[in-house]
């Protein structure tokens, strides 16, 4: 089982995900709980279809920190 690094960002009036160690792996849901299960998906479904075409699967090596700055 691998762990992929997930950006979930605020665009207005829903969230998006993407998955910086698989291009165009993306998502979007109204709350944090949905685009996370739709990232999980998506996820799924690209290495599905990476397997499919015969592509190689990236290994995760992107790494997340919260970087904490005074005001």
């Amino acid at each position: 089982m691998s762990k992929y690094a997930v950006v979930i960002e605020n665009a207005g009036p829903n969230f998006c995900a993407y998955v910086p160690d698989l291009p165009g792996c993306v998502s979007a849901g109204y709350t944090i709980e949905q685009v996370t299960a739709n990232i999980h998906e998506a996820i799924e479904l690209h290495i599905e279809l990476m397997l499919a075409q015969g592509e190689e699967i990236p290994q995760p090596i992107s790494q997340v920190v919260l970087v904490e700055i005074a005001p």
